[in-house]
């Protein structure tokens, strides 16, 4: 290899070091947000942007921010991402699964700013990507439903049926058989992250089939709403919603963003900022379960934080075998812990989940 050639493989860290040490001179550093859906919609990008406020505050002066809401998951996003960057921002997130190829492609044209991808897979020198293990919440919030339901029939609101989707509704069965084994779960697809009547609309028709606890993987408190009105129960999803949905609400699982985007910005301040791929869970403080309703007995409450606690001292994993899909074929043998690799992959309902993935 030559020392030309070395140099050019070195030169985005390079830029980004220098980028990095521009702003430790006391220029505040500019960071964009990209949000799928509105601020308001007191779910995803609600999470997202209370985790954006909060590390604004921590940095106090130190970091500017920009977001732009309600972005389509279309060429849209590529003219976003490039107008951030082309304004100064130098570190950008995009928090929705949708953005990623636009994200990459922007990301070979800006090498001195940093690209950050919620939900993806891809990565580059100047492009990294990040999550939040939801499906831990999806499973504690399960443990109160299976706990609380006299059915034991259990009801999702789901998105669209990608991996992450699939992964919460089944660990929110996990967790509701593992205090009834007998509980099984319904899902009615609506197909959109935030569409507050069709969520209304689903959640009404898994009422209707005799669910009388409700989990979502949608963004708006219509599921809440509609559990109060109809006098059953449902959970806040990324945010607490007990102000919509009153002693509806058993629980929220609660996401907190600001575990990311402080020490990821505070990296690219300091010129040390590297391509990550991070994974962070209740260990990290990232997931939690809080904002227990009225109607939520204290041994359910102390259950459910059992098994938080659990959770985060590595002695609890969601998907630990023996695990079967619905139709009977084994997933996971006993004894065994379900590999990052797969869980991000998972495109099949385990048991107790009625019907079947869409294709």
């Amino acid at each position: 290899m030559t020392l030309f050639s070395r140099f050019l493989r070195c030169l985005p860290a390079l830029l980004l070091t220098l980028a990095g040490a521009a702003h430790a001179q006391g220029e505040p550093l500019k960071a964009g947000f990209i949000y799928i859906g509105p601020t308001g919609d007191h779910g995803w990008t609600y999470a997202h942007d209370q985790g954006r406020k909060a590390m604004e505050a921590k940095f106090a002066g130190k970091v500017s921010t920009t977001f732009v809401e309600n972005v389509p998951e279309t060429a849209d996003a590529e003219r976003v991402i490039r107008d951030l960057a082309t304004k100064g921002h130098k570190i950008i997130f995009a928090t929705s699964f949708g953005y990623m190829n636009a994200m990459e492609k922007v990301s070979r044209q800006f090498p001195k700013t940093v690209f950050m991808h919620a939900t993806g897979y891809k990565t580059g020198k100047n492009f990294g990507i990040y999550d939040v293990r939801t499906y831990e919440g999806a499973y504690m919030l399960g443990v109160v439903a299976g706990k609380m339901s006299k059915s034991g029939k259990l009801g999702v609101v789901g998105s669209i049926a990608i991996p992450e989707v699939v992964r919460n509704i089944n660990a929110f069965t996990l967790g509701a058989r593992s205090v009834n084994p007998n509980a099984t779960t319904r899902v009615i697809w609506v197909n959109n992250w935030f569409d507050p009547g069709k969520e209304r609309e689903a959640a009404l028709a898994l009422i209707s089939q005799g669910a009388d606890v409700l989990m979502q993987n949608t963004d708006s408190p219509a599921v809440v709403q509609t559990a109060q009105e109809k006098g059953v129960y449902a959970f806040g999803w990324d945010s607490d919603m007990s102000k919509f949905g009153g002693k509806a609400q058993l629980a929220a699982s609660m996401l907190h963003w600001e575990t990311i985007y402080g020490p990821e910005i505070q990296k690219v301040i300091d010129g040390t900022w590297k391509t990550v791929d991070l994974w962070y869970g209740v260990k990290e403080g990232a997931v939690d379960i809080d904002n227990f309703g009225p109607d939520t007995p204290a041994d359910v409450k102390k259950l459910a934080l059992e098994r938080r606690d659990a959770i985060k001292a590595g002695k609890l994993h969601p998907f630990t075998g023996p695990l079967k899909d619905n139709s009977g074929k084994e997933m996971l043998a006993a004894g065994k812990v379900m590999a990052d690799v797969d869980l991000r992959k998972m495109n099949v309902y385990v048991e107790g989940v009625e019907g079947s993935v869409p294709k």
